[in-house]
């Protein structure tokens, strides 16, 4: 096991001199991937902090039952297919993960015999799964929790993509006992490279889990994501005073939206915004869940009304709804539209009959696409999952379904409300409207 050595604790939970990690923060994230009793399809997480790694897993495992089998009856999966589902999606996001294939994919598990508890797959097995943990009183140094964890653990490597995915199948118990998501975590970190994560992490000092909250970073849920830890959301990398960020480079396969938009601290690129399937990871303050549909329209090629949408807002980083009038012959030359200086004169003139200096994206999008069809069906079934029992009706981990409006800026406002989840969508499609089958609205936290 050298490589699964105190720079993997470094860099999972911090440096030695960031001082330690709470126990409890560390008993959190002690749990397996586990499947709720009330949603056959759904991985249950018994409390906050490791969402990081179990919505991303989520995501891909609702695109691998689906998408990837013939059975319409989605949420009524056996046993079986459950194995085979988790499996593939570990997998999956191994293979995402693997920087060279040259140099193998690796896999964490417990030595033989070392298991601190072998646990079923139920979620009464919570506390017994992390039997002989530390208490969550006290607070584990980087040194303690390296001899606390590592030396129970071993490393198998493998070179081939069958290989791995029977490997993973093989370790289905592990997965699913205690610390599986730990042991997985390590397993993605080991595969991907320490190396290559330190050089994709803008802040290499920055653990991949917070040790005072408990919360993973940005770069955790990308690594899980797209297999890239980068710390941003945006398309491409940027240039900041000299500094190269890196950003996402092409497009996922599940995406990502977040609260943290609508409150513009962040901006969403298309990449993560438009994935190649209808399922979302979505991000709130402290916490991750996951929006889905089975609607393919959803992901399909961009309309010329959502390419103009798309460039418009470009020129208008700070998400205002409008451009100043100069910039409007550049976002015209930029979606080929005609750009003769005295046609964009006229122009201007006819989108700001006003004066005001201001090019407003409604009336832009009403004037050069007005009967655009984005493609998408007027209403949709969506569906919503959060892994917290506390954050859900009953506290049974179920989907709560619901129907989707989504309408045009310049159509009749049908109000539903004005929740988290809704305006996390918003980012992605500004006149969404939800209807839920519940009494209210799932909760993002």
């Amino acid at each position: 096991m050298s490589e699964l050595n105190k720079e993997v604790v470094d860099l999972v939970w911090g440096r030695p001199s960031s001082g330690g990690v709470s126990a409890s923060i560390f008993r959190r994230w002690t749990q397996g991937f586990v499947f709720s009793e009330n949603e056959r399809s759904a991985l249950e997480q018994f409390e906050g902090g490791p969402c990081a790694v179990i919505a991303p897993v989520q995501a891909f495992l609702l695109k691998s039952i689906l998408f990837n089998r013939e059975s319409s009856d989605w949420r009524h999966i056996s046993e079986e297919e459950q194995k085979a589902a988790l499996c593939s999606t570990l997998s999956e996001i191994l293979e995402s993960a693997c920087s060279s294939p040259s140099t193998g994919y690796c896999l964490v598990s417990w030595a033989k015999g070392q298991s601190p508890h072998t646990s079923t797959h139920t979620n009464t097995q919570t506390q017994s799964q992390t039997q002989g943990m530390p208490e969550p009183e006290s607070t584990l140094h980087k040194s303690t929790l390296f001899l606390v964890f590592v030396p129970f653990c071993s490393k198998r490597t493998v070179l081939s993509v069958s290989d791995l995915r029977e490997e993973v199948l093989s370790l289905y118990h592990t997965w699913g006992g205690c610390c599986g998501v730990l042991l997985f975590l390590y397993s993605v970190i080991l595969t991907k490279g320490i190396e290559n994560i330190r050089n994709e992490i803008q802040d290499t000092m920055e653990p991949l889990i917070d040790p005072v909250h408990g919360h993973g970073s940005q770069s955790l849920v990308n690594l899980f994501v797209t297999g890239h830890a980068v710390s941003n959301v945006w398309d491409g990398d940027r240039e900041c005073s000299g500094m190269k960020l890196h950003g996402i480079h092409k497009q996922a396969s599940v995406g990502f939206l977040t609260l943290m938009e609508s409150l513009r601290y962040c901006k969403v690129g298309a990449f993560l915004k438009s994935p190649k399937f209808p399922i979302w990871i979505l991000g709130s303050e402290t916490h991750l869940s996951v929006f889905f549909a089975k609607e393919m329209s959803l992901v399909g090629p961009e309309s010329p009304s959502e390419q103009a949408r798309r460039v418009f807002q470009s020129f208008d980083p700070e998400d205002n709804g409008f451009i100043p009038e100069s910039l409007l012959e550049d976002v015209m030359k930029a979606l080929d539209l005609v750009s003769e200086p005295d046609y964009v004169s006229l122009m201007k003139s006819k989108l700001d009959p006003e004066s005001l200096g201001i090019i407003l994206l409604g009336p832009f999008l009403l004037e050069f696409f007005p009967d655009q069809d984005s493609g998408i069906p007027d209403s949709f079934p969506v569906y919503h999952y959060n892994g917290l029992k506390q954050s859900n009706h009953n506290e049974k981990v179920e989907y709560v379904e619901g129907t989707a409006l989504v309408l045009g800026f310049e159509d009749p406002m049908v109000r539903t409300d004005d929740t988290p989840v809704k305006r996390c969508l918003q980012t992605k499609w500004p006149y969404i409207e939800l209807l839920w089958t519940t009494d209210r609205s799932p909760s993002l936290n």
